[in-house]
């Protein structure tokens, strides 16, 4: 096994936004960027309602109380964008 494998923590250590990405810091230096488009939730959220972020799942997902949306790391080390919520009609 590698000694990156060893070290990875791929908890949450920071969570911030500009006009067109969510970046999300882990606790092992790495940095998660990702468009905010592919979370229309987020995309059509307030900056204050973008700052309300708690932790969840044991440090391994983002939580948004004001917007009912919730992130895990696993999913955006992924690359997964939301599933289409308007064919779920939400």
């Amino acid at each position: 096994m590698g000694t990156l494998a060893l070290n990875a923590d791929e908890r949450v250590e920071s969570v911030e936004f500009t006009d067109e990405f969510l970046a999300v810091g882990l606790k092992d230096g790495r940095r998660i960027s990702v468009p905010v488009e592919w979370y229309p939730r987020l995309a059509r959220a307030s900056r204050e309602q973008l700052g309300n972020w708690q932790l969840c799942g044991g440090g391994y997902g983002i939580h948004w109380p004001d917007l009912d949306e919730d992130l895990s790391t696993e999913g955006l080390l992924r690359g997964a964008p939301a599933p289409d919520r308007v064919a779920g009609g939400i």
